[in-house]
């Protein structure tokens, strides 16, 4: 018997589990009364669960949790068959010939000498797609979150040549930034306190950017470093009899430096 390929096998697979899909649709008494909308915070929470996993660099969560939002697509396009809008075939299709129209520089005759320049000639085709009928940033889903978005922005500002001319360059802006901060703090200007803190926030965004560092990334992995060394503070005074709130700063900072060099949340 011939073996199979691995595009057999991934084929067969993924018919076989759309063949669940429209099982559940028609048998299960909670699958088959889904609809877009009372999918959609499922959607949100599987999608957070996957960024967490992906994150942590788990391999087993990452699978898991990639299969939970592969069962939401999955459950978006039986929903739009059912209402004679859309298939899983025809999103499939759409998604094929959207990757191959904007990919001219590997199905046509563009040449490309960068991913810098692979992008902004996406931004270029996604503009001719629009007939000129949205501006550049409106793609940027206004429900992103603040982080993100100000990372979006700047990268599609950047794929036209708005951008630095030298990365370095952005390093001034930090500091200006910075010190506008310090200044309305001294005078005490609440409301401008918060602006500029914003200001700061997104030049500091700009600069991750700028060195390939994803800033939400570098976020939470600096949260979950806090997170393990804090709660290695707080499991360490329980077991001294202690509440945090009776500890000095002092104790918290040894055992804080203790974590530290456990290398704890790393």
């Amino acid at each position: 018997m011939k073996k199979k390929n691995n595009k057999e096998q991934k084929l067969e697979a993924i018919g076989k589990l759309l063949d669940v899909i429209d099982t559940l649709r028609e048998q299960c008494p909670w699958d088959s009364v889904q609809t877009n909308e009372s999918l959609r915070p499922n959607t949100i929470e599987e999608t957070m669960e996957l960024a967490e996993a992906l994150i942590d660099d788990d391999k087993n969560a990452i699978k898991k949790e990639l299969g939970d939002v592969l069962l939401h697509v999955l459950l978006y396009a039986r929903i739009g068959e059912e209402t004679g809008d859309y298939d899983i075939a025809e999103v499939c299709d759409a998604l094929r010939h959207k990757l191959i129209y904007r990919h001219p520089h590997i199905y046509g005759d563009e040449k490309v000498n960068s991913a810098k320049e692979v992008l902004e000639n996406w931004e270029i085709i996604k503009m001719k797609e629009k007939d000129g009928n949205k501006t550049i940033l409106s793609g940027v889903p206004s429900t992103l979150p603040a982080l993100i978005k100000a990372e979006r922005v700047q990268e599609k500002a950047a794929n036209v040549g708005f951008d630095w001319e030298k990365k370095e360059d952005v390093w001034a802006k930090v500091k200006e930034e910075f010190h506008e901060v310090e200044a309305e703090i001294q005078a005490g200007n609440e409301e401008n306190i918060e602006k500029e803190f914003g200001d700061l926030f997104f030049s500091l965004v700009n600069a991750a950017r700028l060195y390939n560092v994803r800033p939400d990334n570098a976020l939470e992995k600096t949260n979950l470093k806090f997170i393990a060394r804090f709660n290695y503070i707080e499991s360490q005074a329980k077991a001294q009899g202690k509440r945090l709130n009776e500890m000095t700063l002092e104790q918290m900072d040894e055992l804080w430096n203790e974590a530290k060099h456990l290398k704890l949340g790393e």
